[in-house]
């Protein structure tokens, strides 16, 4: 599988296509752009959530699991001198903080079954993570119980060193 898109930009405005669907990418009035669309790296940890979203629902038809929705709350910590050019300082996420709250009827071991089969599938966990290992990184994973009925996957912690 090939996965291609296309995209031209104009200053800080890109506007990407990919299979019929536009994707609008920008930075605000105040960093240059025109405020368009969502950031590249708000682009990013928006798109390793429609990836987990993606494979947890593959997985769960697999192994007939109740996956009824994922709500998500992600924060990527970086330090913008890194991207500005400051020699030491890298440009890339230090930390990725991804908590996912999990609606199910499933069991909190059926819950962590799903997790350890889309941590091991999720093309964007790896990208982040082993782009990165040769420089060291560490990744902590949590599993929380929610209200009854649903369970919360977090935090999940993705940290580079």
């Amino acid at each position: 599988m090939i996965e291609q898109i296309t995209a031209v930009s104009k200053g800080m405005y890109t506007e990407g296509t990919s299979h019929d669907h536009k994707v609008i990418i920008d930075e605000p009035a105040n960093m240059g752009g025109t405020d368009k669309g969502a950031n590249p790296l708000a682009t990013m940890l928006i798109s390793l959530t429609g990836c987990e979203n993606a494979i947890a629902n593959f997985v769960a038809k697999e192994i007939k699991f109740d996956l009824q929705g994922i709500d998500f709350e992600v924060k990527g910590e970086i330090d913008p001198r890194g991207m500005m050019g400051e020699e030491g300082v890298r440009p890339y996420f230090q930390k990725i903080t991804v908590n996912a709250k999990v609606s199910t009827s499933e069991s909190e071991e059926r819950v962590q079954e799903l997790q350890q089969i889309v941590d091991a599938r999720l093309p964007d966990l790896h990208h982040y993570g082993s782009s990165r290992c040769r420089n060291g990184c560490k990744l902590d994973k949590s599993i929380n119980q929610q209200e009854e009925g649903s369970r919360h996957r977090g935090p999940f912690f993705i940290q580079f060193a």
